[in-house]
């Protein structure tokens, strides 16, 4: 039965999305409540989907150029629940160690895949619900503590499955542990439930999805990673008199005072300059001292000292 079941593992690049197992879902209408900002924006994800990875520089960079228009609802869509399948070439965890290379390759965003032949995932809820427990918190540490499991999974092979590596990315974004570990045992799991039946209703298919509405009812959905315009037109569908905060690059380091960390891909794609460029940029300020960078064979990450 299990074998007819889409790998949840299996990232499209054509269609740049991680599918889930297709299932009876309807896709229903969202109803949206009256809320400050013009447009909202339910995103589905999950911590360990590597073209939710691949969409980073894109939603970064709409973040900041309209964040002051949009509210995004992170909403956890339970990617691999666990290993009872047997599909698309992916049976056990080292099958997913070059495919995550290769889509490193194709997004431009460095992944260390080999986390799946030395300490495997088990499963993606437990950092679902670990993101859960964090929005209970703080709403804002919550998107950077899902940061930190991802850089932390991707390019420092971290199995954020384990609590004890959960506790340490929460840690690093100042988030409460203790209460963090109480949320997660108790209502934590609950808005996961939460989460998971809303996408049901919604008929999510893979991630990312994002769904885009305005007060009136109207909606939008772009559905996989797609290249910036996506999203940007599909904000300036629902609210056409949005005006776009430019991004200046005449201070070639000020994004880091928005985001501490970045990559090559993500540089390149704020500032709308060619990836040679950004690379050029970020190497030059590494060789000065200003800048420091976690280096990988796909890719690097770097940070403002």
């Amino acid at each position: 039965m299990s074998e007819n079941k889409t790998n949840p593992l299996l990232c499209d690049p054509e269609t740049g999305s991680c599918e889930i197992p297709s299932g009876n879902t309807q896709g229903e209408s969202i109803t949206i409540p009256a809320n400050a900002k013009p447009v909202k924006i339910i995103y589905y994800t999950d911590p360990i989907c590597s073209s939710c990875w691949g969409i980073e520089p894109q939603l970064r960079k709409l973040k900041l150029e309209y964040g002051s228009l949009i509210e995004i609802d992170y909403r956890m869509g339970g990617l691999l629940p666990d290993w009872s399948y047997n599909s698309g070439g992916i049976s056990k965890p080292s099958d997913v160690a070059h495919h995550w290379h290769e889509a490193s390759l194709y997004y431009k965003m460095p992944i260390d895949g080999n986390v799946w032949l030395e300490d495997p995932l088990d499963s993606s809820y437990p950092s679902c619900i670990a993101v859960k427990a964090a929005q209970i918190q703080d709403k804002n540490k919550a998107v950077t503590f899902m940061r930190v499991l991802r850089e932390k999974l991707y390019l420092e092979k971290m199995n954020i499955a384990k609590w004890e590596n959960i506790e340490l990315c929460a840690q690093l974004t100042g988030l409460d542990t203790k209460k963090l570990k109480q949320d997660y045992d108790n209502e934590a799991k609950k808005l996961f439930q939460d989460d998971l039946q809303l996408a049901r209703q919604l008929g999510v298919r893979g991630f990312p999805t994002l769904f885009f509405s305005d007060a009136d009812g109207n909606k939008l959905t772009v559905y996989g990673s797609k290249p910036y315009s996506a999203y940007e037109n599909a904000l300036l569908a629902l609210y056409p008199d949005a005006k776009k905060k430019k991004v200046e690059n005449n201070e070639p380091l000020s994004l880091f005072d928005h985001y501490p960390t970045l990559a090559v891909r993500e540089y390149a794609e704020i500032l709308d300059i060619p990836f040679a460029k950004a690379n050029e940029i970020l190497e030059k300020y590494t060789k000065e001292g200003i800048l420091t960078k976690k280096n990988i064979e796909t890719g690097a990450l770097y940070r403002k000292k």
